[in-house]
Protein backbone atom coordinates (compact mmCIF):
# COMPACT_ATOMS: atom_id res chain seq x y z
CA UNK A 1 0.00 0.00 0.00
CA UNK A 2 1.85 3.51 -1.19
CA UNK A 3 -0.44 5.52 0.61
CA UNK A 4 -0.21 3.84 4.14
CA UNK A 5 0.15 6.27 7.04
CA UNK A 6 3.36 5.13 8.70
CA UNK A 7 3.11 4.83 12.42
CA UNK A 8 6.18 5.49 14.60
CA UNK A 9 7.00 3.03 17.22
CA UNK A 10 9.81 4.67 19.33
CA UNK A 11 10.97 8.18 20.04
CA UNK A 12 14.50 7.67 18.98
CA UNK A 13 15.84 9.77 16.71
CA UNK A 14 18.07 9.27 13.46
CA UNK A 15 21.31 7.21 13.66
CA UNK A 16 23.94 9.38 14.77
CA UNK A 17 26.18 8.53 11.91
CA UNK A 18 23.40 9.81 9.57
CA UNK A 19 22.85 13.01 11.80
CA UNK A 20 26.72 13.43 11.75
CA UNK A 21 26.42 12.90 7.62
CA UNK A 22 24.06 15.90 7.87
CA UNK A 23 25.98 17.92 9.96
CA UNK A 24 29.36 17.73 7.60
CA UNK A 25 26.99 18.63 4.41
CA UNK A 26 25.90 21.78 6.17
CA UNK A 27 29.44 22.72 7.63
CA UNK A 28 31.14 22.22 4.26
CA UNK A 29 28.62 24.16 2.09
CA UNK A 30 29.43 27.25 4.38
CA UNK A 31 32.45 26.69 4.42
CA UNK A 32 32.27 26.74 0.66
CA UNK A 33 30.43 30.25 1.05
CA UNK A 34 33.14 31.57 3.11
CA UNK A 35 35.66 30.66 0.61
CA UNK A 36 33.74 32.62 -1.87
CA UNK A 37 33.32 35.21 0.09
CA UNK A 38 36.97 35.52 0.32
CA UNK A 39 37.53 35.54 -3.29
CA UNK A 40 34.59 38.46 -3.47
CA UNK A 41 36.44 40.34 -0.99
CA UNK A 42 39.17 40.85 -3.50
CA UNK A 43 37.41 40.96 -7.06
CA UNK A 44 34.61 43.29 -5.51
CA UNK A 45 34.54 47.14 -5.47
CA UNK A 46 34.76 48.70 -1.82
CA UNK A 47 31.28 48.74 -0.66
CA UNK A 48 30.33 45.44 -1.48
CA UNK A 49 34.31 44.51 -0.46
CA UNK A 50 33.18 44.88 2.89
CA UNK A 51 30.28 42.91 3.33
CA UNK A 52 31.84 40.34 1.50
CA UNK A 53 34.52 40.52 4.39
CA UNK A 54 32.46 40.41 7.01
CA UNK A 55 31.00 37.56 5.55
CA UNK A 56 34.02 35.97 5.51
CA UNK A 57 35.04 36.15 9.07
CA UNK A 58 31.37 35.64 10.75
CA UNK A 59 30.20 32.34 8.55
CA UNK A 60 32.86 29.77 10.56
CA UNK A 61 30.48 31.21 14.49
CA UNK A 62 27.24 30.70 11.91
CA UNK A 63 28.55 27.55 10.40
CA UNK A 64 29.48 25.75 13.76
CA UNK A 65 26.22 26.87 15.21
CA UNK A 66 24.58 25.31 12.39
CA UNK A 67 25.82 21.92 11.89
CA UNK A 68 25.52 21.38 15.81
CA UNK A 69 22.19 22.24 15.91
CA UNK A 70 19.59 19.32 15.91
CA UNK A 71 20.97 16.96 18.28
CA UNK A 72 18.99 18.31 20.79
CA UNK A 73 16.20 16.44 22.82
CA UNK A 74 12.91 16.29 21.38
CA UNK A 75 9.71 16.44 23.74
CA UNK A 76 6.50 15.91 22.31
CA UNK A 77 7.05 12.95 19.78
CA UNK A 78 3.98 11.70 18.63
CA UNK A 79 1.84 8.68 20.12
CA UNK A 80 1.77 5.66 18.13
CA UNK A 81 -1.63 5.97 19.20
CA UNK A 82 -2.89 8.83 17.54
CA UNK A 83 -6.47 10.56 15.65
CA UNK A 84 -6.05 8.19 13.16
CA UNK A 85 -5.83 4.67 14.75
CA UNK A 86 -8.33 5.76 17.18
CA UNK A 87 -10.57 6.78 14.61
CA UNK A 88 -10.07 3.40 12.47
CA UNK A 89 -10.57 1.71 16.15
CA UNK A 90 -14.10 3.44 16.88
CA UNK A 91 -15.24 2.20 13.42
Amino acid sequence: MRGAPEHRITSAGLALSEEQVSRQRKYFISMMIRTACFILTIVLPSPYRWVALFGAVTLPYIAVVIANAGRENVTGNPSVYTEEVKSIEGS
